[in-house]
């Protein structure tokens, strides 16, 4: 019988902008060609929540409206995503889905969402700067092509502790004046990319690799537990 990975996908109903939801798909398709199972329990508004349960974990893109019902509940998932952000675990956030990572999301009204305070960035709605069309970028793993939809201007707080998914080639990334698209630290990414993401190969590797790698882990606790 194959092994089961075990994915989450935070808020699948609500947070699913431009189809990415084709990440976690792509990401099943390449763990089955290795041989394994895979999982995917979607954790919405109020459904109970244990990261340690999970080899990745996925956070997709979501509206203005769909962000406000999502930061009622959100905070409830804090300590559980802090402990496996700081373990090193896998995981991946798109568009609202990155900004929930950070302190708060500031809307084109004026008014703030609070997000996760997980990680030392802010969000700006910018009307006059709606970013949108094709991008690239290089990254550790090579060049990436998606696409980006938003107002929305991320920036770091603390530059030594997160670094940039990659250098803008075409596009402007998390805003106009940086030149550089999306955030890591340890294991965790975020990112503006749509199209999916995952659609290029060598970070969809990397990405697959890293889950496999948890999984080994995870799963060696259990036994030994």
């Amino acid at each position: 019988m194959a092994e089961t990975i075990r994915i989450a996908y935070l808020y699948e109903d609500l947070m699913n902008t431009y189809g990415d939801s084709g990440d976690v798909k792509i990401l099943r398709y390449l763990l089955n060609q290795q041989g394994y199972a895979v999982k995917v329990d979607n954790i919405s508004l109020g459904h109970p929540f244990d990261a340690d349960d999970y080899d990745f974990v996925f956070f997709g893109g979501g509206q203005d409206y769909e962000q406000t019902v999502v930061a009622k509940d959100v905070p409830r998932l804090h300590d559980t995503l802090h402990k496996y952000i700081e373990a090193g675990n896998p995981m991946l956030c798109i568009c609202g889905g990155y900004q929930f990572l950070g302190t708060y999301y500031k809307m084109v009204d004026g008014t703030s969402i609070n997000c996760l305070n997980l990680l030392p960035l802010h969000t700006v709605f910018r009307p006059e700067a709606r970013m949108i069309g094709d991008t690239e970028y290089e990254t550790e793993w090579g060049t990436v092509r998606a696409f980006e939809n938003h107002s929305g201007c991320t920036y770091f707080d603390d530059k030594d502790k997160l670094k940039p998914l990659g250098k803008m080639v075409e596009g402007y990334g998390n805003n106009p004046e940086d030149g550089v698209e999306g955030m890591r630290y340890k294991n965790t990414f975020g990112s503006y990319s749509h199209g999916p993401i995952l659609k290029n190969h060598n970070i969809a590797n990397a990405f697959a690799d890293m889950i496999v790698k948890r999984h080994a882990e995870r799963t060696a606790a259990v036994a030994e537990a």
